[in-house]
């Protein structure tokens, strides 16, 4: 049912199929949501945390390939949202959706997906996707789950064929909230007893930051009140007279989706007046992206992209190697970056920029996800670093 060569036809059992802009179909049983979807083809390796990455606002314009091949096996729940409303497209998936055996389950994958509007699926050769992403690019495709089996191939090519590309979208408009709120929730707490686990309530701020929200993440936003911090979050249009007038000990620029390039066009004059006035300020993701953009680099498309919780980075100023969590089809092209800017993290897969710091300035950023949702724990130092600017600076 996976071969990319197979006719137009569907074979027999096929509910759904993703078909690629240059014809290629990939058949299969759908699950979730019965509709149609376009947008770019990518894959994720992480082993865990399907329902924190289908959340991720960065992965918004996307259809998610698995390359773990159990994917729904624990079932999902309330409290692995990174957003409310899903910005991903879809998922493609190796195995059929199992029932869940987890103990925090609270629901069907399938039935969560159908709740969200997301089409999957299964039973797709994820491993010959994957390698046809790597050698040519993440292609534009068509995901139609179609219950019934009516499926035509050739509207779905059309539909991929005319899909723009993320090159030139601002998406972190999309997902951007609308309206500043206060956020002071904090991080799971895992009593001893199992009594009691669940997210904490920052009862005394020693801080107070102000979050740019291009696509944030909730557990980046946990990351800092447990660090202390009283977070307000702004729309990605915020503007840095309203940022500052909210009298920030610090500023955080969130993760986010889309061509940092044209997020830039309104969001990279406020922040070199952030950048001018002093204020602590960190930056991941694509916030790491923007500042970059603000201090004159420039960013270029990747040929398919990082993502995945196994990704190794070494930390310049250190020499330590930590395992992270990464989401980007982005990157900061080093060559661009001016005098006065240092690299201070690169990847250990493909060499790129992974993190940087203005000379003389507390200003700094990484292009991967240290708040560890998915993924492991190894990055959490960076918001400790952050509050340490702050004191710094008070």
């Amino acid at each position: 049912m996976t071969d990319p060569s197979a006719p137009a036809s569907p074979p027999p059992g096929a509910t759904a199929a993703l078909v690629l802009a240059d014809g290629t179909v990939f058949w299969g049983r759908g699950l979730g949501a019965a509709v149609t979807k376009v947008g770019e083809v990518c894959f994720n390796t992480s082993m865990s945390g399907y329902q924190e990455i289908l959340t991720d606002p960065s992965y918004a314009g996307q259809i998610i390939t698995f390359t773990f091949p159990h994917i729904g096996n624990v079932g999902s729940n309330p409290n692995d949202l990174e957003s409310t409303t899903p910005a991903s497209l879809g998922c493609v998936l190796r195995a059929d959706v199992t029932d869940p055996s987890n103990y925090r389950s609270q629901r069907h994958l399938d039935d969560w997906l159908k709740s969200v509007d997301l089409p999957g699926i299964a039973g797709v050769d994820t491993r010959r996707l994957t390698r046809r992403i790597r050698d040519l690019g993440a292609p534009s495709g068509a995901l139609c789950h179609a219950p019934d089996g009516a499926i035509d191939v050739t509207a779905l090519q059309k539909l991929a064929a005319g899909w723009p590309g993320l090159e030139g979208m601002d998406l972190a408009k999309e997902v951007s909230c609308t309206q500043t709120y206060i956020w002071t929730e904090t991080l799971w707490d895992f009593a001893d007893d199992g009594s009691s686990d669940g997210f904490g309530t920052l009862a005394e701020p020693k801080f107070h930051v102000v979050a740019v929200d291009y696509g944030a993440k909730r557990n980046i936003l946990r990351n800092l009140a447990s660090q202390g911090c009283r977070v307000t979050v702004v729309p990605a249009s915020a503007t840095a007279d309203e940022i500052l007038g909210h009298k920030p000990d610090g500023v955080f620029l969130a993760n986010g989706p889309g061509d940092p390039a044209a997020t830039g066009v309104y969001a990279v004059p406020e922040l070199r007046k952030l950048i001018a006035s002093g204020v602590p300020m960190f930056g991941i993701c694509l916030g790491h992206q923007m500042l970059a953009l603000a201090l004159g680099a420039k960013t270029e498309k990747m040929h398919m992209g990082h993502r995945g919780a196994n990704h190794p980075v070494k930390d310049l100023e250190t020499g330590k190697v930590e395992i992270t969590s990464q989401n980007h089809g982005f990157v900061v092209a080093e060559g661009s970056l001016p005098a006065g800017v240092t690299v201070t993290h690169r990847s250990l897969f493909d060499g790129t920029v992974e993190g940087l710091k203005v000379d003389g300035k507390p200003v700094f950023s990484v292009q991967y996800h240290p708040e560890a949702s998915p993924g492991p724990m190894d990055s959490h130092y960076l918001f400790a670093r952050f509050r340490e600017l702050m004191e710094r600076n008070a």
